[in-house]
């Protein structure tokens, strides 16, 4: 999210210092206040760099030297009576210099207009991505109708917070999955709690503040405890996850000893890594009885149409859900057995928003939903000429054959004729005898 950086022209600092000076001084003042504004220039260039400064970037606060720093200059000389009318002179005589546009700091270079480039974690066969924020970030996107395209990484990149999800878009990134729907929402007028009154906003925000920083770290505690079933529940394949050659064996050591000991030092560091796992699974079912008790017989949580409380429940409800049924998993088993509305709403959501899904659980392709050019039809045209090239191919040969036939048939008239000639010869050399 972008943040203002306040820079305060050196040209402001002069201006409070009220100081008598004749004319001469005066102007030697306002010329070297210009100079000094425009070296200020580089701490802002420097903030826009870093990503901390859009509006810097952008130019939006910024003056240009000279115009405004200058009429600060022009305002302390002015104190001094005559003095202001040399130091106006020394003003419009300081030509005003530039400003360096500054180009963007963010991966995808050679971005598109309003196309938000999103970057989270890797496909697996059961669901878009075992993360929920980024889930979470990609059904908003889906239900807000906004154009987005996902850049395949191969999980080398985070945000300059140091997270997935983020998102790019016209050259400013955007970190965190709820700010990132928040910006996104005001940017391009997507609001789907439009229609919410304000207790209905109160209970979205409380549901989904239990959602993200309770039921989704109940998750968590399980896969730290339980690294190989999770592994085998969603079906990840670490070398395609982590864009590897290293044998899955390797990878799968290194992968449950880092993710395990990581998991476990987060969630006790939450809270909860301190209870009994039954305890934690404890938890997590009254949550899940509680949003279900919320949603009751109604296709979505305020109605029927989706708002951002049914995005935040399927991105984590997904979870749960779609683990393999070999593998054994106690909330899992709950919400099919105890909360079947809450299946339903996953499923609905997934209909909705996710057409593409088995395209992405079988082929693990990042933009499933980006319409590809069409290699059938090229194919087809291909094969169209390829039979053209076969028809005529064919035409030529048997016309070839006719040729030959036709020379074959002209030859053996020719020998026959000659032939009768020879024995004409015969006959007649046989007469004269």
């Amino acid at each position: 999210m972008a943040t203002e950086v306040e820079n305060k022209p050196v040209a402001a600092v002069v201006s409070e210092e009220k100081v008598e000076q004749p004319a001469a001084a005066a102007a030697a003042t306002a010329t070297a206040a210009a100079p000094a504004a425009t070296a200020e220039k580089p701490a802002a260039t420097d903030a826009a760099a870093g990503g901390d400064d859009k509006k810097a970037a952008s130019g939006g606060d910024e003056k240009p030297a000279g115009a405004g720093e200058g009429g600060d200059a022009v305002a302390a000389a002015g104190e001094g009576g005559e003095a202001a009318t040399s130091s106006d002179a020394a003003g419009a005589a300081t030509p005003a210099k530039k400003e360096k546009e500054v180009k963007p700091t963010v991966h995808k270079a050679n971005f598109e207009k309003d196309v938000v480039y999103l970057y989270q974690f890797t496909r697996t066969p059961m669901l878009p991505s075992i993360s929920p924020f980024c889930l979470k970030v990609e059904t908003w996107l889906r239900l807000a109708g906004l154009k987005y395209e996902n850049i395949d990484h191969k999980l080398k990149l985070r945000s300059k917070k140091g997270q997935l999800p983020f998102v790019e878009v016209n050259g400013e990134e955007i970190a965190d999955s709820t700010i990132i729907m928040k910006e996104l929402a005001q940017r391009y007028d997507k609001d789907l709690d439009a229609a919410l009154t304000q207790e209905q906003r109160n209970i979205a925000h409380a549901m989904i503040s239990m959602l993200e920083n309770h039921l989704i770290w109940v998750v968590l505690s399980w896969r730290s405890k339980n690294t190989e079933q999770m592994l085998k529940g969603y079906k990840i394949n670490l070398q395609h996850a982590l864009g590897s050659r290293l044998p899955n064996a390797l990878l799968s050591f290194f992968f449950k000893f880092q993710f395990s000991r990581k998991g476990a030092k987060k969630v006790k560091a939450q809270g909860l890594g301190v209870h009994k796992p039954e305890e934690i699974e404890e938890f997590g079912r009254k949550d899940l009885k509680v949003l279900s008790e919320l949603l009751a017989d109604k296709p979505f949580f305020f109605g029927d149409e989706p708002t951002t409380l049914d995005c935040v429940a399927f991105s984590v409800l997904a979870q749960i859900h779609f683990i393999l049924d070999e593998v054994k998993y106690g909330l899992k088993e709950f919400m099919q057995e105890n909360c079947p509305n809450l299946v339903g709403h996953v499923s609905r959501i997934k209909e909705r928003c996710f057409p593409d899904w088995e395209d992405i659980c079988t082929k693990l392709d990042l933009n499933a939903h980006i319409p590809k050019p069409e290699p059938e039809t090229k194919e087809n045209k291909e094969g169209a000429d390829t039979e053209k090239t076969a028809e005529q191919e064919k035409n030529e040969s048997e016309k070839e054959l006719e040729k030959d036939n036709s020379n074959e048939k002209t030859e053996k008239k020719e020998e026959k004729v000659e032939k009768v000639e020879e024995n004409k010869e015969k006959e007649e050399a046989a007469a004269a005898k």
